[in-house]
Formats: C-alpha cells, structure tokens, sequence
C-alpha cells in the first residue's frame, strides 16, 4: 500500500485498510510509542480509538493535511508522540465513549471465531473416515438441505437419512472427543 492509498482509505472510512494499518503495520510503532510516552503498557485498542478519533476530527483535518514530505510512517510517529504526550499531561487516558472507532470489535472477533470454527470443522471432517456421513452433515447441517431433498439426491428413503445422520453425528463426537484428548496433551 502506498502513502496515498493509506491516507485516502483512513480518509474514506475504508475498513479493511483502516484495520491493517493500525492492527498490523502500525502495531510495533504504536507500541513503541506507548511505552515511550506511557512507561507500560495500555490496552492498544483504546490506544489506537484514541489516535483515530484525533486524526477524523474535523472531516479528518490531520490526514487531509499530511503534504507526503516524509512517509506516512515518520509523520504518524510525530504526530502520535505529541497527541499522547498532550493526552498523558491532561491525565486524561483512555476516553473510550467517543463514537468513531476504526472497527467493529464484536464484528472482528466473530471473523476470528468463525474462522477458527471452520478450520477446526475441517480438520475434524478430515479425520472422519466415513467420507458419506461428512457429506450428510454438510448438506443437512451446514447446508441447511431439506431431509427429502438430500434423501431423493442420495437415493435413500429419508428414514434411512435420518439414521445416517445419527450415525454421523456419532461418528464426529467420537473424533472430536478423541481431538480434545490429543490436543489437551
């Protein structure tokens, strides 16, 4: 990402660049910083709302104002010393009731969530050495399929259906407790 594409996706709310660049790029600057100005560590995330609501006040004045002299980079770390130094003299660390913050925590943590969820899925389907039963589930549970339906695609009666269904559940409680086990250790 280049400065100009930075400035112009804070500028515009853009959330998936407003999010990496205070969560992934900027993390060690931040933390550097924090400690430098603050002694300890603070919570980061009340750290960064703080920064952010600085550079969006006033239609987002700070970073309509950056003029490229130096890299983003060099300037956000002036800019980040002076703002918290001013916020630390002012004992006034962290207001957290302000209304603009660069993401959505809860909507981040369920991404995280979710994705470990599937992934865990995934790997406890590949264990499973009933290949059909994986299917069951995916299309039944996952999918949402109606049971007639899925029964007439696998050419089954949807009693018969049900049974597999049981059996699959069986099948994958027994490997993801045998998963608790081997992961535990």
């Amino acid at each position: 990402m280049t400065d100009q594409e930075i400035i112009k996706g804070l500028i515009t709310r853009d959330k998936r660049i407003t999010e990496e660049f205070f969560f992934v790029k900027c993390r060690p600057l931040l933390y550097s910083i924090m400690i430098f100005v603050f002694g300890k560590e603070v919570d980061y995330d009340e750290m960064v709302n703080e920064l952010y609501v600085y550079l969006m006040a006033d239609d987002a004045s700070k970073l309509r104002n950056f003029q490229y002299r130096s890299t983003v980079f060099q300037w956000l770390k002036i800019l980040a010393i002076r703002f918290f130094l001013k916020v630390k003299r002012q004992g006034r660390m962290i207001d957290d009731d302000r209304p603009e913050t660069p993401y959505d925590e809860q909507e981040r943590a369920a991404r995280q969530s979710d994705m470990s969820a599937e992934y865990d899925l995934e790997r406890l389907f590949e264990a499973m050495p009933t290949k059909r039963y994986v299917y069951v589930i995916r299309r039944l549970i996952l999918e949402d399929c109606e049971p007639e339906r899925l029964a007439k695609e696998m050419n089954i009666t949807t009693a018969n259906l049900y049974n597999i269904k049981r059996r699959s559940i069986a099948q994958l409680t027994r490997i993801a407790l045998n998963d608790i086990k081997e992961y535990g250790k």
